[in-house]
């Protein structure tokens, strides 16, 4: 009798144990859904406190204020360095953005007449194109819609941007109140995740420290780099008096995020464009400077600043990056490095742990 009941007891523990399962899965599933409305400022908050926590360690440490006066000085500096320019440049590019929609509708800027004169310039497109089976035409009406679309789908978020100023505000400061308590208390939050996974606490801790280290290393690497390789185009379009040099300049900075490709897409049919109108000149700077100048910006800082500081190779750096924007969207930057470097940080450790010789293996057993 005792026999059943402890048999009946046994298994009613593993029943309870699966519906607490079942229901704290079903809990949290639910809790992502309810925060899904606010999942692009809660990343950016995370990020925030990512980047600027040793920040606040040094606050901390040098004049010893309390942990919410530090936390709120590290914010500051956070929107004099990083958000106050951003928005100023927001601004900028969507002003330049609905100014160029304008010319595209008033007909000043042809873009298929401008792709008609690189044609007649560059025969050669078109055979290229031939060769691809390809239509040249159909190529160009694409391009000349795709450009029509892209600025008028600025200039329209434009309007919806200023109607809805209170709406970005409210996010923004929302970003910023979780950024607040995730400097503030970022060390306790990565305690109980800790404690929460089961996982064992040594490989929690090495794919947290990935984790830090990975978006510490994307972030502030890419944005640098594609920083500096906007700036550079957007000058370098201003000294060759191309109009539009802000807009282009924040369009290469965007784009820049793309490893390898980036800026390029921009500035090279530029200076396709300028030879084929017969400013040899002006192309010709712009070719070497985009190659030499920018390109090399690429080819320096990204290796330094992203790939050293996440480990992972260069190829893996395009590929995660680029699955990371067809996924994610602009967050894709950061998000697809991210899933690449947790992926190889598990297999290194199921290497490690789970793929070792058994212990009673002898020497003379082993192949």
């Amino acid at each position: 009798m005792n026999k059943k009941s402890e048999m009946h007891r046994a298994e009613q523990g593993r029943l309870e144990k699966r519906s607490f399962l079942t229901t704290l899965v079903l809990v949290s599933v639910l809790f992502l859904i309810l925060l899904k409305p606010f999942w692009g400022a809660i990343f950016w908050a995370c990020i925030i406190g990512l980047i600027f926590s040793p920040l606040y360690r040094r606050l901390l440490a040098a004049g010893r204020p309390k942990p919410n006066v530090a936390a709120l000085t590290t914010l500051l500096a956070c929107l004099v360095i990083g958000i106050v320019p951003a928005l100023f440049v927001i601004g900028s590019f969507i002003q330049e953005g609905v100014s160029f929609y304008r010319r595209l509708q008033s007909g000043d800027f042809d873009i298929g007449a401008r792709i008609e004169q690189i044609q007649t310039a560059f025969p050669a497109i078109r055979h290229f194109f031939e060769r691809l089976n390809l239509d040249f035409n159909s190529v160009q009406t694409q391009l000349s819609d795709a450009f029509l679309g892209a600025s008028g789908y600025l200039a329209q978020n434009a309007i919806e941007f200023g109607q809805g100023t209170l709406q970005f505000f409210i996010n923004l400061g929302l970003m910023l109140y979780v950024a607040f308590f995730m400097l503030r208390d970022g060390e306790k939050l990565v305690g109980l995740l800790v404690r929460a996974l089961p996982l064992g606490d040594e490989r929690e801790h090495l794919l947290i420290a990935k984790f830090a280290e990975v978006v510490r290393a994307t972030v502030k690497g890419n944005l640098l780099v594609a920083t500096v390789q906007g700036m550079l185009g957007g000058f370098i379009f201003w000294v060759l008096d191309i109009r539009g040099a802000l807009l282009w300049g924040v369009v290469m900075t965007l784009l820049s995020l793309i490893p390898v490709v980036g800026a390029g897409l921009i500035w090279g049919p530029v200076a396709i464009y300028l030879f084929a109108v017969g400013a040899w000149p002006q192309g010709l700077i712009l070719a070497a400077f985009g190659a030499f100048v920018i390109g090399l910006a690429d080819n320096i800082l990204r290796p330094l600043l992203v790939g050293r500081d996440t480990k992972l190779p260069d190829y893996v750096v395009l590929l995660s990056t680029l699955g990371g924007f067809a996924l994610f969207g602009i967050n894709g930057f950061v998000l697809g490095p991210l899933v690449a470097a947790l992926f190889i940080a598990f297999w290194e450790i199921f290497m490690r742990e789970f793929n070792r010789p058994q212990s009673g293996t002898s020497k003379e057993d082993a192949p």
